[in-house]
């Protein structure tokens, strides 16, 4: 794979030359990482634009990891360093831009604000492109299979920790109006760990995860593996744990230039799956949702 000369070209490592490109060398690797290093992974496959232009503090920072972890990763690809990396992440990216397609979706030239946009502005730009770039690449096939899941399930389980907790409850607040039994995972609480213990062939769990997925997360998909019950995976890494253990996987992006990631199109798309439930049968929901009051 050639790459964009710095100051001192450092020849490409064996693996990723020819074609192959740095998310594909990446991802055939994935295995071979230690779980620090794995973050880090996950984070330039499903970001490749930002890590394309961000320092290795910034990028330690948006994994979850440190500069020296991500110093050493560059190096356990066969980089020198960061900067090697980077210039490989920027060739890439290049690449998918001048092929009119980013991340699967296509690169517009319209912009959303004006060029001196501010970091308001900026951070809701981002949202504009991480719900636009998710409706793009989502499956048409697994949301459908998903809805059906959900629909024809006689009980749902939704794991989710920290920041998940949140879109966990307000999809379970979403069934529960359509008088769905749904449940919440979100600590290992005695109350937690004996839902988790009534998982059989007829629950369907679905796991929440941003980057790398919380051990309980992993735990209620490794048990519904076991028990043969449904599962779906919503995430924002396509190299997630919980993705590899699921049935039905869904990915939305989190891209954001703010100290945390974007959920925005992770809101949109659990709004979207009820949605989808509820068009299922309208008529049935229909008087329920207005006894609600919320139409």
């Amino acid at each position: 794979m050639k790459r964009i000369a710095t100051t001192t070209p450092a020849p490409a490592p064996h693996e990723t030359s020819g074609h192959q490109t740095l998310s594909t060398y990446i991802g055939a690797r994935f295995e071979e990482f230690s779980r620090s290093q794995k973050d880090v992974a996950q984070y330039i496959v499903d970001h490749l634009d930002e890590v394309a232009f961000a320092t290795a503090e910034e990028l330690a920072r948006r994994a979850n990891t440190s500069s020296s972890t991500v110093v050493r990763f560059s190096q356990a690809l066969g980089f020198e360093g960061f900067p090697e990396l980077q210039a490989s992440a920027r060739e890439e990216y290049r690449r998918r831009v001048a092929a009119g397609v980013l991340g699967g979706a296509t690169v517009h030239s319209m912009p959303l604000f004006s060029l001196d946009q501010s970091d308001f502005e900026t951070a809701v730009a981002a949202d504009h492109v991480n719900v636009e770039e998710t409706a793009r690449k989502v499956s048409r096939r697994e949301v459908e299979s998903a809805i059906d899941a959900i629909a024809d399930t006689r009980r749902v389980l939704i794991a989710g920790t920290d920041q998940m907790a949140f879109f966990a409850s307000y999809l379970r607040h979403l069934l529960m109006l359509l008088d769905l039994h749904a449940e919440v995972v979100a600590s290992p609480s005695q109350e937690a760990l004996s839902r988790l213990g009534r998982i059989d062939d007829q629950t369907l769990v679905i796991g929440l995860s941003a980057g790398r997925p919380h051990p309980l997360v992993v735990r209620a998909m490794k048990l519904a593996r076991h028990r043969k019950a449904r599962t779906v995976a919503i995430t924002d890494a396509t190299l997630s744990e919980i993705a590899k253990l699921a049935q039905i996987r869904l990915y939305y992006s989190s891209n954001s230039p703010a100290y945390v990631r974007s959920h925005t199109a992770l809101l949109a798309l659990i709004q979207a799956l009820a949605y989808g439930v509820y068009s299922r049968d309208a008529e049935q929901y229909a008087d329920r949702i207005k006894a609600f009051r919320l139409k």
